[in-house]
């Protein structure tokens, strides 16, 4: 009888060896607990090269548990939201030339314009509309873009124009002609991979725009393609003068 207690005593008292899942869950359990202590302790303003009861090990362990898990700082994870109000980090300040020759452009791009108006006026059509103001930002100060390429240009304008004026006919003016113009622009330029952001506010220019419904589905080709062709004849012209300023300053 006592052996067989003592055998009882003995196989009740046999540890049983932890599994490597428990021990990783426990690892990672104390790890998120350091980090949440010293979230607490940087915004309470204390600064130490560990956390308060915790040996060098530990503080080891806390570094390739952030490295395993992709844990960061709490000052990095705000990071971005307030990088996205200055300026973009690493990029050098334009040359004058980057600044003088696209205001130049869009100067003459608008004065233009602004001529055939008035060769226009007596017709009661105009060319001058605020997308067209946009277009020569795209194509002046950002030729490089996505937006800039001359398949998005015309088949954004030309398309979006006229949903413009299939909403309006559909709808009629007010604010569901509107909401749905806007919203096929846009799923139609992602769709066909020509996004153009100012061609999305001619549905709507077209809509509120009382003077430009006679024109009907000529809409689509004037004033924005119309006018988009023009801009692109002047980004043409000034990009040969602007390539020879380049040259000039790199030989020199």
């Amino acid at each position: 009888m006592q052996l067989q207690a003592h055998y009882h005593h003995h196989h009740n008292t046999i540890m049983v060896p932890p599994s490597p899942l428990s021990t990783s869950l426990r690892g990672f359990t104390s790890s998120i607990s350091l980090l949440l202590q010293s979230h607490i302790n940087e915004n309470r303003g204390i600064v130490a090269e560990r956390p308060l009861g915790f040996n060098s090990i530990d503080g080891r362990l806390v570094r390739r548990r952030r490295k395993e898990f992709g844990i960061v700082a709490s000052s990095n994870v705000a990071a971005p939201l307030w990088d996205a109000w200055k300026p973009e980090k690493g990029s050098a300040a334009p040359s004058l030339s980057d600044v003088l020759w696209p205001s130049a452009g869009a100067f003459a791009v608008m004065a233009i314009l602004g001529k055939i108006d008035q060769m226009l006026a007596p017709k009661g059509i105009s060319m001058t509309i605020a997308p067209l103001g946009a277009v020569s930002a795209v194509l002046f100060a950002a030729p490089s873009s996505p937006a800039a390429r001359k398949y998005n240009v015309f088949m954004s304008q030309i398309s979006c124009a006229a949903i413009g004026v299939l909403a309006l006919t559909i709808f009629g003016p007010g604010w569901l002609a509107r909401s749905a113009g806007l919203a096929a622009s846009i799923a139609f330029m992602i769709y066909t991979r020509s996004t153009h952001p100012p061609a999305a506010s001619l549905p709507i220019l077209f809509i509120d725009g009382a003077k430009l419904h006679h024109l009907n589905f000529w809409y689509a080709f004037f004033p924005g393609a119309t006018g988009c062709i023009l801009i692109c004849l002047i980004v043409s012209s000034f990009s040969s003068p602007l390539l020879m300023l380049h040259l000039i300053a790199k030989e020199t």
